[in-house]
């Protein structure tokens, strides 16, 4: 079969759909992806692994109507050419938009992906709620031109259900986008306690209290080691470098910027953190418990799921800087736990979250 992948973001279907991808080759099967990145940077990347790469017009975080009908009408047009008998997409605009061109060309196996909601869904404020209200739309009929639609966690998938926009009957629920248990193993721990938070340098991640936490463990315990990876976004949330400088140059954080790999920073760490405002399921959360690492994360749709508080790591309560703080002094100060909850995070991965189980959830559900 021709199974066409869509999301508006490139480099993030390459890196956490890539697995995904591979096995529905395994299969037998044809891969087309289609992403917001140019052609020129990314097509030979994908042809490595039998995939077609071909350029959307997608604009990830923009809400202007004539950018989303040139989107819509990209889409209608890649449908109507190449006719692919099943449609995966992930990340809102690809999505609705996607899931739309499906129906108007009459393919009705399309499975979309709602891996998380985002700020406009869940934020506040008069033009907020118009926007929402827009997307409620966009996304009931993107729900009606589908098969099934996947969830990857109870929050986002009843959200759904209570507004109408989905019948629990067509929903799915999968474990996050797995793990890939060959690549991320169990490393020893650094033998100093050190923090680390990886992903885009946007504020619903819950960088500004990771940053204001570090500070102030930084000011009692000087020696540990507070570590961030991760690219400047165009999300409206975005944090600017001007609001980072000040970190970096007190010695508070160590900015390494985005990295293709991410496992040499996990291994420098002990615990890692994410302390963000609502998440489908963190896949840099996944990552670090693979390699055994104790885990803080925020009490929020999509990171609860990945921590058993007291076990393999805690909950804090969303945008809750002092809650943040004494978890990471109490860990500083009780670092043979780190160790137990480390090992206990690694199981989780093997028995919840290998991408194996994930990916076979997902085929089995698409019929491939």
């Amino acid at each position: 079969m021709k199974i066409a992948v869509l999301s508006s973001h490139t480099s993030s279907m390459f890196w956490f759909r890539m697995d995904m991808m591979k096995d529905f080759i395994k299969k037998g099967h044809t891969v087309i992806a289609l992403g917001s990145e140019p052609e020129a940077v990314w097509k030979r990347k994908f042809e490595e692994y039998n995939i077609d790469y071909r350029q959307l017009c997608v604009e990830r975080n923009g809400m202007n109507p004539l950018k989303d009908f040139r989107t819509l009408r990209s889409l209608n047009k890649f449908m109507k050419k190449e006719r692919p008998d099943k449609v995966f997409a992930y990340q809102a605009k690809t999505v609705i938009y996607g899931s739309i061109a499906a129906k108007i060309n009459g393919i009705s196996e399309v499975y979309p992906l709602v891996a998380g909601l985002g700020s406009v869904f869940r934020g506040k404020g008069f033009k907020n709620k118009i926007v929402k209200t827009v997307m409620k739309i966009e996304y009931w009929v993107a729900c009606k031109s589908s098969k099934k639609v996947f969830f990857q966690n109870h929050d986002d998938k009843n959200e759904f259900i209570s507004n109408g926009l989905i019948k629990d009957e067509k929903t799915v629920i999968i474990n996050g986008s797995g793990v890939n248990l060959k690549k991320f193993k169990p490393t020893p721990l650094p033998q100093e306690p050190a923090f680390l938070f990886i992903g885009r340098l946007i504020k619903d991640k819950g960088i500004m209290e990771y940053l204001e936490a570090c500070k102030g463990v930084k000011a009692k315990y000087p020696k540990v080691r507070c570590l961030l990876v991760g690219p400047f976004d165009s999300n409206p949330s975005a944090l600017k470098s001007e609001e980072l400088n000040p970190y970096i140059e007190n010695g508070i954080i160590e900015y390494f910027g985005e990295q293709d790999d991410v496992r040499p920073f996990i291994a420098q760490c002990s615990t890692y953190l994410l302390p963000s405002y609502h998440e489908g399921t963190p896949k840099t959360v996944l990552e670090a418990m693979a390699m055994g690492r104790s885990i803080i994360t925020s009490d929020a749709p999509g990171c609860r799921e990945t921590v058993i508080d007291g076990l393999n790591g805690y909950l804090v309560k969303v945008k809750d800087i002092t809650g943040l703080t004494n978890k990471m002094e109490y860990l500083i100060s009780n670092g043979e736990i780190c160790n137990s909850m480390g090992k206990e995070s690694a199981k989780i991965a093997r028995e919840k979250y290998d991408v194996k189980i994930v990916n076979q959830s997902i085929m089995q559900v698409m019929g491939l």
